[in-house]
């Protein structure tokens, strides 16, 4: 269950030792464990992008990760409302495919027009079967 208003009391780290977020190295890769399976890593991550936090890990994403992200979308203004609109589009793209509405049932949104009858060609009229042969079929 996440707490609605103060993130921070539903994340993974609180009741650890909050230095072993901030290390450096390769214990980073043992910290951003700890974000694994986090419920609030996505508020985490924006909370950290959106007030530029130069160190330690956060949203399971080291300083590095966070810079690199930064610098390739310098147009976002707020990470929080930019990260749950990519989350809602993954989200809607694992739901499956609704099937199409048949022809039919589609209400057009054109006015449907009549086919116009075109004039029948002349065919010569088929030969009646002799009764012998319908009959011996």
């Amino acid at each position: 269950m996440v707490a609605t208003g103060n993130w921070r009391v539903s994340a993974n780290c609180r009741n650890g030792d909050p230095d072993r977020l901030f290390v450096t190295g390769a214990k980073q890769r043992d910290a951003r464990s700890i974000c694994r399976g986090c419920p609030v890593l996505t508020q985490c991550l924006s909370h950290a992008l959106d007030e530029r936090i130069e160190f330690g890990v956060w949203g399971g994403m080291t300083e590095r990760e966070r810079r690199a992200m930064l610098r390739g979308r310098p147009d976002v203004t707020c990470w929080e409302t930019f990260l749950r609109d990519v989350a809602a589009r993954r989200a809607g793209a694992a739901q499956p495919v609704a099937a199409p509405v048949p022809a039919a049932a589609a209400a057009p949104s054109t006015p449907v027009r009549e086919p116009v009858a075109l004039p029948t060609p002349l065919v010569p009229a088929a030969r009646a079967v002799p009764a012998a042969l319908s009959e011996a079929a």
